[in-house]
């Protein structure tokens, strides 16, 4: 989502403003309402939304990534025993979506449905959990848009001026001379601003100053990361600024629109559309994941209007990074574009969610390498986690017929890796809580390490041999690595939902056990004795990069596992 205008087709709000008494730029001070910095109670449900992506292109990989990440967010709340209202979808209003929509020669209606659906066919493919899917043409967000515009004129805080500045086309937003490069050019897009004068109504935002310093001063997690807060804290000592939220030639900034999107979409399965049974589903947000390049936007802009509107504002705003590739910026001039259906197409899913979320400290920038993503991908879930298990499940089935000989609560009586896997569990559990979903991925993972570094210590293949009281041993090395398989399947299923289902089937429970499971069952001991385990078969296929010849082009594929070495020798996927 960027900076732009919304024309509205229909006029309503515009006529509105228009045929009401306009409030001169020195309005009075108002009395403070009633809306305070949330103090969620636990009964409410947890709210979390990605930006409502601007459907002049189709998805990218930065679109991709904060979905990811919600996705990941969403699903660890529910894990919890959370009510989750996941929210995403498209902004659908702006001067640019013409434009692109002549470029490829169709209406702005055919362009924003077919953008809008391929956002939806990207989420499908990459298992994304939503639970709303808005677009800001949807007459029911219209309605509330109105509502509350209706409250915020009525508080006193819009008036009208002239204005004149400097204007960026690309962000469709006036800019600061403090904010522009040389020669004046946009910061975002290095192109030069052009000068505009224009008859606006403006949005009294320099009045919620001191209580918008409040807010970040008693409630230091409302923006994060810490160096987030920093940046807005900054922003807002050289004072605030009343910003245009209409122009006399009847456009609407698309800011005050689109943002609402967040609470419209808790409206969509209500019978009576109001701004009070949107608020009442589900509103104040518990977590807003955007982009840094609309921190300003989502963390000043907005807790600013929800005052004004006598509403409560969102409890967090996480502004990450950008992602940028082999090091560069990525770009259509460069020729470096990563599409992420494509990704998706070549590595699957489970892949490209594990890499951006592993691999990217969340928060910071990251970058995308076509080695590295190979290498991780291979190391840590074809290695690491799916070779694990698959030898553990081809002794098992060669020694024990595929049945474990013991409880794992029983197998693990005296045995220090049953501790070490309950506290990477509990710290992996910490990091999810804290949104540090990379060392989350790492704590579980850690768990991998472990088992591999117990088997390859005790070689059950070699106890097996020996019979007698080093065969029972052995089987009961089995339970223990296969126990932490199923923990690992839990602990891990927010990044990746597929792989860790094909872990769970693996020991013989079904995707109906799987989808009710909870956090809880990360605790030790959920394997029985007498409990079959289905015959191994390779979860993750290593990706394979195969030259065709000397200086040209790499080809990936994934290893055929009709050609997979036995299971108790192979030490990959």
């Amino acid at each position: 989502m960027a900076a732009r205008v919304h024309q509205f087709q229909r006029n309503t709000l515009t006529t509105f403003f228009f045929s009401n008494p306009i409030h001169k730029r020195n309005y009075p001070s108002s009395k403070r309402s009633s809306s305070l910095y949330c103090t969620c109670s636990t009964s409410k449900p947890y709210v979390i939304t990605t930006p409502l992506y601007y459907v002049n292109a189709p998805p990218h990989m930065g679109s991709a990534y904060s979905t990811i990440a919600a996705d990941s967010i969403a699903r660890f709340q529910r894990l919890m025993g959370k009510k989750v209202i996941f929210i995403t979808g498209t902004d659908e209003h702006g001067e640019k979506i013409a434009t692109a929509a002549a470029a490829c020669g169709s209406s702005p209606n055919d362009h924003c449905d077919a953008i809008s659906q391929s956002y939806r066919s990207l989420w499908k493919d990459l298992d994304i959990s939503y639970d709303k899917f808005i677009r800001t043409t949807d007459p029911k967000h219209e309605a509330i848009v109105e509502e509350f515009y209706s409250k915020v004129l009525a508080n006193g805080d819009i008036y009208r001026a002239d204005y004149e500045g400097l204007y960026c086309v690309s962000c469709e937003e006036y800019k600061d001379e403090k904010e522009l490069l040389e020669k004046n050019c946009c910061p975002m897009h290095l192109k030069p601003r052009v000068s505009r004068k224009e008859d606006n109504y403006f949005f009294a935002l320099s009045k919620y100053q001191k209580r918008l310093e409040e807010i970040l001063e008693q409630n230091p997690d409302f923006v994060q990361p810490v160096y987030r807060l920093n940046e807005v804290q900054n922003w807002m000592k050289s004072g605030l600024r009343d910003f245009s939220i209409s122009r006399a030639s009847q456009t609407i900034y698309v800011w005050f629109d689109a943002l609402l999107g967040y609470i419209s979409a808790l409206s969509q399965d209500q019978e009576q559309l109001s701004l009070q049974t949107a608020i009442s589903s589900g509103w104040p947000a518990s977590l807003h994941l955007i982009g840094k390049d609309i921190l300003r936007f989502h963390a000043v802009y907005w807790p600013a209007m929800l005052m004004s509107a006598g509403l409560s504002v969102p409890k967090t705003v996480f502004g990450h990074g950008f992602l940028t590739k082999d090091g560069m910026k990525m770009g259509k001039s460069l020729g470096n574009t990563l599409k992420p259906n494509e990704l998706v197409q070549r590595f699957g899913p489970d892949a490209v969610r594990y890499f951006f979320l592993r691999e990217v400290e969340f928060g910071n920038d990251g970058d995308y390498s076509e080695e590295r993503f190979i290498n991780i991908v291979n190391a840590h879930l074809a290695n690491t986690i799916g070779n694990l298990l698959n030898r553990t499940l081809g002794l098992l089935k060669k020694n024990c017929q595929s049945t474990l000989v013991a409880d794992s609560s029983v197998a693990a009586e005296g045995n220090d890796f049953k501790d070490t896997v309950e506290k990477l569990v509990e710290k992996s559990k910490l990091q999810y809580e804290s949104l540090l979903l990379s060392s989350a991925c790492e704590s579980v993972l850690e768990i991998g390490t472990a088992g591999n570094l117990y088997i390859d210590g005790r070689a059950p293949w070699s106890l097996f041999k020996q019979g007698g009281a080093s065969f029972d041993s052995a089987a009961k090395d089995l339970v223990l690595i296969l126990e932490a398989m199923r923990i690992i399947a839990v602990a891990l299923s927010p990044v990746t939902p597929k792989l860790c289902l094909g872990i769970y089937r693996q020991l013989g429970y079904t995707e109906e056990q799987f989808n009710a499971a909870t956090w809880s069952d990360t605790k030790w001991g959920g394997l029985k004795a007498g409990q079959v385990m289905a015959p191994p078969n390779p979860i993750f296929a290593r990706i394979e990069v195969v030259a065709e010849e000397e200086g040209g082009p790499t080809v990936e594929k994934k290893v055929s596992k009709k050609k997979q070495k036995s299971p108790q020798t192979q030490s990959t996927m």
